[in-house]
């Protein structure tokens, strides 16, 4: 297992614990309450195998072919591989291997003919959003876009359908709308745009972000070069612009 896999899986596991709880005094999950709290607060979505793992309070779970972490709360999630650091070993039990290491993308590689543009002010400023329609943290970028002025935001549409089944449909009819801009902020208010079918580089968009290790959303691309992963607020987003 290279060191750069590592480093990453430990900084993304050390991110979600920070964000979960301490488990060690409360009474831990067994497998059907588990899944019947996860159904409960996630009822779109089709929940696999779910195992213990050493660690109190966190679960495996499979979603499609993705391995994911949950805790015992049912509200955090971690994406990726969990790794004993003291043997180096992959625990991610029924996981498939590790992805070969990519580079973040550069602004100038992006397929920006794959993605509906949406120009504020003069638009001089760019910058690349992949993002998926029913995603929260989209949404609430959303708004924080709509405060920028002077940028060019080039939106790629990237459902991730185990986490939202319905969101290739959705993402689809946007892309195919008569305005994709006006669809988009129509599934971001949570009303489903009109269905519609037709030619669409969702399957490209995929690839492209599975080569470059996107595996969330949203993602921000930077045509300076900066890169950033979830929500940022007005005055964050403008720091990144310069």
């Amino acid at each position: 297992m290279s060191s750069s896999l590592i480093k990453s899986v430990s900084l993304q596991l050390v991110t979600a614990l920070a964000c979960t709880p301490a488990y060690s005094a409360e009474p831990q999950h067994d497998h059907a309450a588990l899944r019947a709290l996860l159904v409960q607060r996630y009822p779109g979505t089709t929940f696999g195998d779910i195992k213990a793992t050493p660690l109190p309070g966190i679960w495996q779970i499979q979603l499609g072919a993705q391995p994911a972490y949950v805790a015992a709360d049912g509200r955090h999630f971690l994406f990726g591989h969990l790794v004993d650091m003291e043997t180096q070993t992959d625990l991610s039990v029924g996981a498939p291997a590790p992805p070969v290491p990519s580079t973040q993308p550069d602004f100038y590689s992006l397929p920006l003919g794959d993605a509906f543009k949406t120009v504020r002010g003069k638009g001089t400023r760019r910058m690349a959003v992949f993002a998926d329609p029913e995603c929260h943290y989209c949404r609430q970028l959303e708004a924080e876009l709509d405060k920028l002025d002077n940028v060019t935001v080039y939106t790629f549409l990237l459902p991730l359908a185990a986490l939202h089944p319905d969101a290739p449909a959705i993402a689809e009819s946007v892309w195919c709308a008569d305005d994709p801009q006006a669809a988009w902020r129509q599934a971001l208010r949570g009303d489903r745009p009109p269905a519609k079918t037709c030619a669409h580089p969702l399957a490209r968009i995929a690839s492209f972000a599975e080569h470059h290790g996107i595996a969330g959303t949203p993602y921000i691309v930077f045509e300076n070069g900066k890169h950033a992963v979830g929500t940022l607020n007005h005055a964050e987003l403008e720091r990144h612009l310069r």
